[in-house]
């Protein structure tokens, strides 16, 4: 079920974005469809790599920290590892940044083009043990996605 429902959103966002040469239309509009179809999701966007911190992108959810620092948090974190982090609950997660105090779990996954850091996508949930290896396999299909259209 996950699968398909992974699937479905996959097909829309190629669809949102053939033809887009917008990079921030195409950000904007992959993090609204992350949004409204993942069920359990309170955040979704991204942050794009500026000198030694991300800065905030398109997103979906309640305002949010508008800088992170390289290292710091979930974000920076994943992106200083060049790695998707999940986070079953973000409150035992050394360093979290508490955007929005109701975010339980997290996802983080690096946005990478040509071994050149871009950003990330992050996605919250207010639910514990949110995420698995199907939304992590699927996230980054959605990444690889963006970064070819890039």
């Amino acid at each position: 079920m996950k699968e398909q429902l992974y699937n479905e959103l996959i097909c829309e966002i190629k669809s949102l974005i053939k033809n887009v040469n917008q990079s921030i239309s195409n950000y904007a509009n992959v993090a609204a469809a992350i949004f409204n179809k993942l069920p359990d999701i309170s955040w979704a966007g991204f942050y794009f790599l500026h000198e030694d911190k991300l800065i905030l992108g398109p997103f979906q959810g309640k305002p949010a920290c508008v800088e992170i620092q390289l290292g710091k948090g979930v974000c920076g974190t994943s992106i200083s590892l060049s790695k998707t982090l999940i986070v079953a609950d973000v409150h035992a997660f050394p360093g979290h940044i508490a955007c929005d105090s109701a975010s339980r779990s997290e996802i983080v996954i690096p946005m990478i083009k040509d071994g050149i850091k871009l950003g990330v996508l992050d996605i919250d949930s207010p639910t514990i043990d949110r995420f698995d290896e199907i939304d992590k396999n699927s996230l980054e299909s959605i990444v690889s996605i963006l970064m070819t259209d890039l």
